[in-house]
């Protein structure tokens, strides 16, 4: 990893114009001005007087690490799909998959992270800055997916905006999510899906389960949330109770990890302990936890097609 460390970006400023690489255990470390290798010294938020000067810098470094990123998604066979699908170079967005095709996958898994700054492949920007990519990507999850023979696509809802106007059917995460779903997912027929959703990605699970009542009861055999913000469930009373049956919020906590947690709503998706305290933790922390339960629900949906 070091060796691309310098180079991986395509276009504008790279990792090393900021004086920074990471390592071979993908953390991100100083690089020595003179002999041009890394140091073990971290990431320096305040390098200048100034806070508004650190502050965008730390945001410019952000962008370099989103390219860094979409390339790590490449290097490991990930390809890119449009959004919208006729959209020319430069005019709208993307998301990831490990095929470009992908009909009648067995299994499918789609990711969907939370609203900021974060793109497609990413759970936390901070994490990725301050502790490693490991803590802070998809990149684990795909991997652990992959091994279990799922299709995985990595959604990229924040994206939505090219040189100052919205990009078509990508102007929200919502409107992003359905347009993926109606031209991306639903025309594959897969036989069953799994989501995995931080944060606000799963208010956009939601929305998605009521656009889609019948995939999502038909198709959709678990949903892992992790430390979601959504606000209890809405819809038809069945899909409610589907919903319910087939989802997990992994909350922040200071329990073991998977403890059962009591819920304020006795319509809300059942809430379990993250294993960390800290919101954008979760994903990472409960990674164990939520695919013994992605193995669970799927034993479970199979027998029920049999």
């Amino acid at each position: 990893m070091t060796d691309k460390a310098t180079n991986l970006t395509k276009n504008g400023k790279t990792l090393a114009d900021f004086g920074y690489g990471f390592n071979d255990e993908g953390k991100l470390r100083q690089l020595d001005a003179e002999k041009g290798t890394l140091t073990d010294k971290g990431f320096e938020f305040a390098v200048h007087k100034d806070h508004h000067a650190n502050q965008r810098r730390y945001e410019e470094l952000g962008e370099v690490i989103t390219e860094y990123v979409y390339d790590l998604l490449e290097s490991k066979g990930m390809v890119k799909l449009p959004v919208p699908e006729t959209a020319k170079a430069g005019e709208g967005t993307f998301i990831y998959s490990t095929s470009k095709e992908f009909l009648n996958a067995e299994k499918l898994l789609v990711l969907i992270h939370g609203s900021g700054v974060v793109r497609a492949g990413q759970w936390s920007r901070s994490l990725i800055i301050n502790h490693s990519i490991a803590a802070g990507t998809q990149l684990p999850y795909i991997e652990k997916a992959r091994n279990m023979g799922f299709e995985v696509i990595s959604t990229n809802t924040n994206d939505n905006h090219r040189d100052g106007k919205s990009i078509r059917y990508s102007e929200d995460s919502v409107e992003h999510a359905i347009y993926v779903w109606e031209k991306y997912i639903m025309p594959s027929n897969p036989k069953s899906v799994a989501i995995v959703a931080h944060s606000y990605g799963g208010i956009v699970t939601m929305e998605l389960a009521k656009k889609f009542p019948e995939f999502f009861q038909e198709k959709v055999f678990a949903i892992g949330l992790t430390d979601s913000v959504h606000m209890g469930l809405k819809g038809p009373p069945a899909l409610q109770e589907y919903l319910k049956s087939i989802s997990r919020n992994w909350v922040g906590s200071s329990k073991p990890l998977d403890t059962k947690l009591s819920t304020e709503k006795s319509n809300d998706i059942p809430h379990y302990s993250a294993g960390h305290t800290q919101h954008e933790w979760t994903s990472y922390s409960c990674m164990s936890a939520l695919f013994d339960f992605f193995t669970e629900r799927l034993d479970i949906f199979t027998k029920r097609q049999m």
